[in-house]
């Protein structure tokens, strides 16, 4: 009997060679500078906040103090943060409720145009706000809609709905079609099956558009700043820079105070969302062959 040859096998690659250990540490070398020059700015602004003689240089201050927070919490700041409020969770309901049904015929409905709307949507997701602001602002002359917080819900709205509509269209993509399937069967339409089927199953993906929409809006200060023309109608975005000086100086104590108050309400967003997005897109066995 003819003895049959032997294959040569090759020697498999060991995933905790030198090479990936080295590429590991560089990687961590990498994110703990990164880390540090995200949080030598906020240890500045922690500092100045606490000190009655803030600068730009990040001193431990020698006796540390709330004035700069007893200073800041007045009556037209509070009132400025309420327009924050205000103007950022109207766009944020608004883009939602907008950005749900048109989203849904893309990810369900395969049609000839589907494709070129969606590279335009994410075309103007690329479109800088100043670029378009002068015409805007024309407009809002015209139409008598300058100085009015909805008519600047309206347009913050439109502004963030490219991008809100491309990130719910794939998170539609994740909801099994088949549940819908179910649903027309007992009756349902389409619009009942996408409110009561689709965006249950997507509400982590909603919570990324609704936290989204709202960071961007309440961090906008060049909207607000050419369209809201009353003071009092203002938000925190455009009432921080009452701390900037001429000639470049600042109140650097107050503006660190106003800055950590300025930064609660999104910080208290996303530590609030981490349970719903925590629970990430739950859908095994949600259909049975």
């Amino acid at each position: 009997m003819s003895a049959t040859p032997r294959t040569s096998r090759s020697p498999r690659l060991s995933t905790t060679g030198p090479r990936r250990g080295a590429a590991a540490a560089v990687a961590y070398l990498v994110l703990a500078v990164v880390a540090i020059a995200f949080l030598l700015p906020f240890g500045w602004l922690l500092l100045a906040s606490v000190s009655d003689q803030a600068s730009l240089k990040a001193d431990v201050p020698h006796q540390l103090t709330l004035r700069n927070f007893a200073d800041v919490l007045t009556g037209d700041n509070l009132h400025a943060l309420a327009n924050s409020l205000v103007l950022s969770l109207g766009a944020a309901v608004l883009t939602l409720v907008l950005a749900a049904p048109a989203a849904y015929p893309l990810s369900r409905y395969s049609r000839r145009f589907g494709r070129p709307i969606l590279l335009g949507l994410l075309f103007a997701t690329g479109l800088p706000i100043t670029a378009i602001l002068v015409p805007v602002y024309g407009l809002f002359v015209q139409l008598e809609l300058l100085d009015s917080i909805p008519a600047t819900t309206l347009f913050l709205t439109a502004t963030g709905l490219p991008m809100a509509i491309w990130m719910m269209k794939n998170f539609m993509d994740e909801v099994p079609i088949a549940l819908e399937e179910a649903a027309w069967v007992d009756g349902a339409s389409g619009f009942r099956a996408l409110l009561r089927i689709v965006l249950p199953l997507m509400l982590p993906g909603t919570t990324v558009v609704f936290t989204f929409t709202f960071a961007l809006t309440w961090g906008n200060f060049f909207v607000p700043f050419i369209l809201l023309v009353d003071p009092a109608k203002q938000p925190a975005s455009v009432a921080i820079y009452q701390y900037f000086g001429l000639h470049g100086t600042a109140s650097y104590g107050l503006l660190a105070a106003f800055s950590i108050l300025y930064s609660l309400p999104v910080v208290v967003l996303y530590t609030l969302v981490q349970r719903v997005l925590g629970n990430a897109f739950a859908l095994s066995g949600g259909v049975k062959g």
